[in-house]
């Protein structure tokens, strides 16, 4: 078959399932978070950790739960990997050292999953089951549960409470995540996905010579890797490795895992609102950007410019056979606009405006749609800007589902808006104004620019994936980038906190003649209109430097 018919089909098929999924699995994430009810293992899970499952939080107190929940995640990471000797199925791996194991439990913990560490080599599996595969789960509960709060914000009136941080993350991982994981983990398992416990052993190549072979409990992570939009891969190779990703189905299912639940929680946000004419909106303008990346990123890697590339049909440095330029280009543009972070073929090889694309898809914020609910809260909070910005258009009050969005709101948003792209880029910055950790770019001129300010803007999007042309594993960047990484995550979700609390104690506004009609094409056009322009004054200095320098010349 035609490669680019068969990417047409993997895009069409992917479209379809997705489509098939937004209502029922919207929908029952809604009831998951509006139900009264608790289930009994939840019930236990309260007595034993002593939470009153029926006092809703304030906004700080939420914050709060969140940040302390997350540090003590972060301690528990660090403390499990600098004790890894000690732990039965090591591997006889040793102790992660204390820099590297501070980067990889923040990294974990804030769902960025950044490794500076080969996993086969590095990690056992005790580590890898209860410490970085717990993360996954808990780092996008942490995500999801966090948009629900700024939800219920709209929803209320009058009341300072956005509901309670310790029920809703339990609910979520019990509910949602956990039975999609172990549906996906036998599906995967059935594509050639391994999981076992077989500790490594060297096999004898046809060549006669030797090579380290490492098994382990890979689909049971693999699919919440990818579910939880997380990326951290079992092996180095991530998912281009044959027992992570063994065949273009599994690829398939992997790019769909990782799409379903951004996809999905926009009808979330309609349902609990009131108004699912809101969620079409908003995952309209998602699909829509998602798709021209993936396009784009497509078109220029398929461009025969050169013998070598004439001769292989297109880019194919860097690019598993088994996917091909179509696969290889949609498992990119699908990773980059979530925070997932898993790759299947090598970013750093791509052309320079192929690199771009998928550079710029981390810059829009992760929106379109975003990691697992910080997709859908970056989506609003571009949102309340863009009314603010309709409102201003015509000399009124702005208001969204029914609030006025006030200084207060613009605020909170404002912050949120310039929370991440500073972090990237301060940290970028650091890194090519001192000599040590400039020692690292290893490709000189527009390149070597385009790797750093990648690495800092998948860290500080919580993404995860990397140009690869940079050596990141030293004492500087394991230091700085856990850093950013801690800083990016948690600054922005207390601003989202502060806004829904600052939203729910308003009325409801009813609406009138001069009220932007939010579910309508015109907003969709002026949203992603601000989503595109503020991201290019963001980042349109970087971008000229590093992608656009590199592919003129």
């Amino acid at each position: 078959m035609n490669s680019s018919l068969a990417g047409i089909l993997q895009i069409v098929a992917l479209v379809a399932v997705l489509a098939i999924c937004y209502k029922p699995l919207g929908d029952y994430i809604a009831r998951v978070f509006t139900s009264p009810k608790h289930l009994r293992v939840e019930k236990f899970f309260y007595r034993v950790v002593g939470i009153d499952a029926e006092s809703d939080q304030r906004w700080g107190t939420y914050a709060r739960s969140m940040l302390a929940f997350s540090g003590v995640c972060v301690l528990f990471l660090y403390l499990l990997q600098r004790i890894q000797p000690y732990l039965p199925y090591s591997n006889g791996e040793p102790a992660v050292p204390s820099f590297l194991a501070w980067n990889t439990a923040a990294s974990f913990v804030t769902n960025t999953n950044w490794q500076n560490y080969s996993g086969e080599s590095t990690m056992g599996y005790v580590v890898q089951m209860t410490g970085l595969a717990v993360q996954n789960f808990v780092s996008a509960a942490v995500g999801i549960v966090i948009v629900i709060a700024l939800i219920r914000g709209f929803m209320r009136n009058k009341t300072d409470r956005l509901g309670n941080f310790w029920v809703d993350t339990t609910r979520i991982t019990i509910r949602v995540l956990l039975p999609i994981s172990i549906i996906g983990a036998i599906i995967l398992t059935a594509t050639g996905v391994i999981d076992n416990f077989n500790l490594t052993h060297t096999i004898t190549t046809l060549t006669g010579g030797q090579q380290n072979m490492v098994g382990g409990p890979v689909a049971s992570q693999e699919v919440i890797k990818e579910l939880g939009n997380n990326g951290g891969g079992f092996f180095n190779a991530n998912s281009a490795h044959p027992f992570e990703n063994p065949n273009g189905f599994s690829d398939w299912f992997e790019i769909f895992l990782l799409l379903v639940i951004p996809f999905a929680l926009p009808r979330t946000f309609g349902k609990m609102v009131g108004d699912n004419r809101q969620g079409y909106v908003l995952v309209a303008v998602m699909a829509g950007l998602w798709l021209l990346a993936v396009g784009a990123i497509t078109f220029f890697e398929w461009q025969h410019a050169g013998t070598a590339l004439q001769a292989a049909g297109g880019s194919m440095e860097g690019k598993e056979v088994r996917f091909g330029i179509p696969g290889s280009s949609l498992f990119a543009g699908s990773t980059t606009v979530t925070s997932t972070g898993a790759v299947n073929s090598f970013h750093d090889s791509f052309t320079a405006f192929g690199g771009a694309v998928i550079l710029f898809n981390m810059m829009l914020g992760e929106v379109v749609p975003g990691g697992v609910g910080a997709g859908l809260y970056g989506m609003l909070m571009l949102a309340v800007l863009t009314v603010f910005v309709g409102g201003l258009m015509v000399g009124r009050t702005p208001e969204y589902i029914g609030k006025k969005i006030r200084p207060t709101e613009m605020k909170w948003a404002s912050l949120y808006i310039l929370s991440t792209p500073a972090s990237a880029l301060i940290g970028a910055a650091l890194a090519l104004g001192f000599s040590v950790p400039r020692a690292s770019i290893l490709n000189s001129g527009p390149h070597g620019l385009t790797e750093i300010v990648y690495a800092f803007t998948s860290m500080a999007n919580n993404n995860g994936s990397a140009f690869a042309g940079l050596t990141t594993a030293t004492g500087w960047y394991n230091l700085a980038g856990g850093v950013v990484m801690l800083v990016a995550r948690f600054a922005p979700m207390v601003f989202v906190l502060a806004l829904g609390g600052s939203l729910a104690r308003q009325g409801t506004v009813p609406a009138s003649a001069g009220t932007l009609e939010t579910h309508k094409p015109l907003f969709a056009g002026l949203l992603v209109g601000v989503i595109i322009i503020l991201v290019g004054l963001t980042y349109f200095p970087a971008l000229a430097l590093g992608p656009f320098a590199e592919g003129l010349h």
